[in-house]
């Protein structure tokens, strides 16, 4: 069911792939929950590895999620950040890589501002390389998160109406989710203002179409995912004001009744509260944002697995962690 040495983007997965990696998540993630309350369990999946969380962008949620991932799976974990890389005295990107492969670095998970990095990297070396997003390219361990906690909650994918709202353009997390979620079955619909929205939205799939207004997108919607604007990538003026963004796209309890009655919310983080979330929802009965998080790190766990060419495998004292599903 897994064939690839690497994980770059959701571009190159199967159907069957994506839920292959969702099967095995759930394994990692049952485990982890009842365990919670006792000692945590080593897998060994990874005994003897050594995973490089190399992160030349900002990032909280994915780089602490991939550091507890691949210790939980019995690694050996460096962490590089954008500041104490050779990065800032002008090293290239290639040569830094090059050079963790030469302590024998098995696994690099990149985060880099250009597109394209992640598959640059994993074109020249022979670690694996586990994309943790790439410019306003991919992201595509949010994208299996995602899809995940959506599972979860709703036991199915196929036939789900899933509305994505904001800042579609230079949104790696919307382009993952459309094109995992229109593999799976789902309808995505993707909304934001004209000037946050791609040329053609529908390109990433069949399933996929574009809103002009929010309360379209969010009609009769099983899930809702709202993303943040991507201030640090926004070319010039795109934007009249925040609060302007915020009355006309931004997600209040008013939007969210369109929305079904059990409709689930959703954002990868981080949350600008008033902007495009109003607070009552980002903390309401309907908001899965920390289930997201918590599933982030067995969904890693289980992307990790795979790419080490490892069948995961129940650590001692658990029947569960890490067993096959």
């Amino acid at each position: 069911m897994w064939r690839h040495r690497d994980l770059v983007g959701i571009e190159g997965l199967s159907a069957d792939e994506i839920t292959h990696v969702l099967g095995q998540a759930g394994s990692f993630f049952e485990g982890s929950r009842r365990q919670a309350a006792g000692p945590r369990p080593q897998s060994r999946n990874l005994s003897g590895k050594i995973v490089v969380n190399l992160f030349l962008e900002p990032s909280t949620r994915t780089r602490t999620s991939f550091e507890l991932a691949a210790k939980r799976l019995g690694a050996d974990v460096v962490n590089v950040g954008g500041p104490s890389s050779s990065a800032v005295k002008g090293e290239t990107l290639l040569d830094t890589v090059k050079n963790l492969e030469a302590m024998h670095a098995d696994i690099v998970v990149l985060r880099h501002p250009a597109s394209g990095a992640a598959q640059f990297v994993a074109d020249r070396v022979d670690a694996s390389v586990v994309n943790a997003g790439d410019g306003a390219h991919e992201h595509p361990t949010q994208a299996l998160l995602d899809a995940f906690t959506i599972r979860n909650h709703k036991g199915k994918l196929s036939g789900l109406v899933v509305a994505i709202c904001g800042d579609i353009l230079h949104s790696r997390v919307a382009r993952s989710d459309a094109l995992a979620l229109g593999k799976l079955g789902a309808e995505v619909r993707l909304c934001g203002p004209r000037t946050l929205m791609p040329v053609a939205p529908e390109s990433l799939g069949p399933t996929v179409r574009s809103c002009a207004r929010i309360e379209e997108a969010v009609a009769g919607a099983d899930v809702v995912m709202m993303l943040r604007i991507q201030t640090e990538r926004l070319q010039g003026p795109m934007l009249a004001s925040s609060r302007e963004y915020s009355r006309t796209f931004g997600l209040g309890e008013r939007v969210l009744a369109l929305a079904k009655p059990d409709a689930i919310v959703m954002h990868p983080g981080p949350i600008n509260r008033g902007v495009e979330l109003d607070p009552r929802v980002a903390d309401g009965p309907h908001s899965v944002v920390l289930e997201q998080v918590e599933a982030g790190v067995a969904v890693r766990m289980a992307v990790l697995a795979l790419v080490a060419g490892s069948d995961p495998v129940a650590a001692p004292g658990s029947e569960s962690l890490g067993a096959p599903s």
